[in-house]
């Protein structure tokens, strides 16, 4: 299994552009208000540093994925035990954006539709493409959705500036201040752009891994700009009041347009967008979780594992009473204080130096 640069990039574009204009703005505005954009910046810079730190730490040992060289450079036990944080996160993950996914379809198109059988038939088809592609299908499916998901985005925003007025925006980072922006900026950056330290995985498969720090920030980058305009259309359409009120401003947005009285009902958009969005992150944590687990137990046949993580995700996405309340609690108490720190910058920071100076001390002696 092997993947190019241009799939990188548009791996990790559709992987956040999606989730994050759905999901972030709201929260963003209710603490920022009007400068939400510049929190949203700060955070892309965040997620762009933090796939540098990936790729860096990876490029040290091109061969191997994490699962691997955090066994070469700690020794195998010290190794194993510090891949158990990511083994908690991808198998927790996964149930959870399941369910929202399933929630959201169900409240925009099938109303009379179980629950279920939107979970199960999701859960069946990510299978099928674990099992038949892998990381190289995953790839080629982001080669082709990928720049979909940007031309419809672009459209959206395009067909909505009739009803935006930039003096919304106003005043900027008076009523806020640098404290509150920074703060603002750590749910977008924790929950979603610093998701690049998947890199620490990928440039194990790529053909040519010298290319993967400047593929990974331009995906980076690029998802942060679309996710800034994408911020300020909402800003600009609605004011800093009433999105911090709405759950999903951005798709508010989109039933907001009208042109004409002729071009309407665009939401559908929104819905396609997130589902290759949230289809492609779904495929990759599937294809983490399989392919690590096989790597740290020595299994032979790494697609078998799916079949496994499958009814895992399945029923934890179906116990969860409301999802609202559950997605809160699982950021508040899981996601930012633990998985950030720890997974996204203090476990690949350490192996970073460690595997540094080991190659240096090797180097001299």
């Amino acid at each position: 299994m092997k993947i190019s640069g241009t799939q990188i990039f548009w791996m990790l574009f559709t992987l956040e552009v999606g989730n994050s204009l759905l999901l972030t703005i709201s929260s963003t505005i209710r603490v920022a208000k009007q400068d939400a954009w510049i929190s949203m910046m700060i955070a892309g810079i965040a997620g762009i540093a933090i796939s540098l730190l990936a790729t860096s730490v990876s490029s040290l040992y091109p061969g191997q994925t994490i699962i691997e060289y955090s066994q070469t450079i700690l020794g195998k036990w010290p190794g194993k035990l510090i891949m158990i944080p990511f083994f908690i996160q991808w198998y927790s993950v996964i149930g959870l954006i399941v369910r929202e996914f399933g929630d959201f379809i169900i409240t925009a198109l099938f109303q009379q539709t179980p629950l279920w059988v939107i979970v199960f038939t999701v859960m069946l088809l990510l299978v099928l493409i674990i099992y038949q592609g892998g990381i190289e299908g995953i790839g080629r499916l982001s080669e082709i959705v990928g720049p979909m998901v940007l031309l419809m985005v672009t459209v959206l925003i395009f067909l909505d500036i009739k009803d935006m007025d930039w003096h919304q925006m106003l005043p900027i980072y008076q009523d806020s201040g640098l404290s509150v922006i920074l703060k603002a900026s750590y749910t977008p950056m924790a929950s979603f752009f610093g998701e690049s330290v998947m890199m620490t995985m990928f440039v194990y498969f790529m053909d040519q891994p010298n290319q993967a720090s400047s593929r990974a920030m331009w995906g980076i980058g690029t998802a942060v700009f679309m996710v800034t305009i994408g911020t300020l259309a909402v800003i600009f359409t609605f004011g800093p009041a009433l999105p911090s009120s709405l759950l999903y401003p951005f798709y508010e947005l989109s039933r907001y347009i009208s042109v004409m009285e002729f071009i309407q009902n665009v939401d559908i958009l929104i819905v396609i967008i997130w589902y290759f969005s949230i289809f492609v992150k779904l495929a990759l944590y599937m294809f983490i979780a399989s392919y690590g687990t096989a790597q740290w137990f020595h299994l032979k046949d790494w697609r078998k594992v799916a079949w496994f993580l499958a009814p895992i995700s399945f029923i934890v996405a179906m116990s969860i009473k409301n999802i609202n309340i559950f997605a809160q609690y699982y950021d508040k108490f899981f996601w930012l204080p633990y998985v950030f720190p720890i997974n996204m910058i203090g476990i690949p920071l350490l192996l970073l130096i460690v595997g540094w100076v080991r190659k240096k001390y090797a180097m001299t002696s």
